[in-house]
């Protein structure tokens, strides 16, 4: 299989997850080494104070760190081990973009960070995630192994 089948075979895993149903409206586009998630903001993602929950900056920085160090995997699912958030200023609006980028690798141990931004370029928080191998093979799950 060539790179660009991996990395659609990844997006489409990626919007097939049940989890996905709570974030409808996300663009996804993963590269080597990288991946880019958008997503409109709803009201839905708002905390009390009016503005998006910490929650969904975790789920749009991790899921592109994941996404970068997945573009790199081709045999196993990978699970992220420790990620590290860094909040820097509040959403109420717009479309976010979350950038993840593959930092170093080892045999099992992958790091990887994230930025995300508002639909203005600016940054609203970043993070750095730690990923482990696991022994289920991509082939085996179902929104990946059909092919295109």
């Amino acid at each position: 299989m060539n790179d660009t089948n991996h990395y659609r075979r990844l997006e489409r895993l990626y919007h097939q997850a049940n989890v996905q149903q709570l974030f409808h409206g996300s663009s996804i586009r993963v590269t080597q080494s990288g991946a880019e998630i958008s997503l409109p903001v709803d009201p839905a993602f708002f905390h009390g104070a009016g503005a998006v929950h910490g929650a969904v900056y975790f789920k749009l920085l991790d899921d592109a760190a994941y996404l970068a160090v997945a573009s790199v995997v081709r045999d196993v699912f990978i699970v992220t081990s420790s990620f590290q958030l860094n909040l820097l200023r509040p959403i109420t609006g717009g479309t976010l973009k979350a950038v993840g980028t593959l930092r170093s690798r080892s045999r099992q141990l992958f790091v990887a960070e994230s930025t995300l931004y508002n639909e203005r370029g600016k940054e609203v928080a970043f993070g750095t995630g730690q990923f482990l191998k696991t022994e289920q093979p991509l082939d085996r799950l179902e929104g990946y192994m059909d092919p295109f």
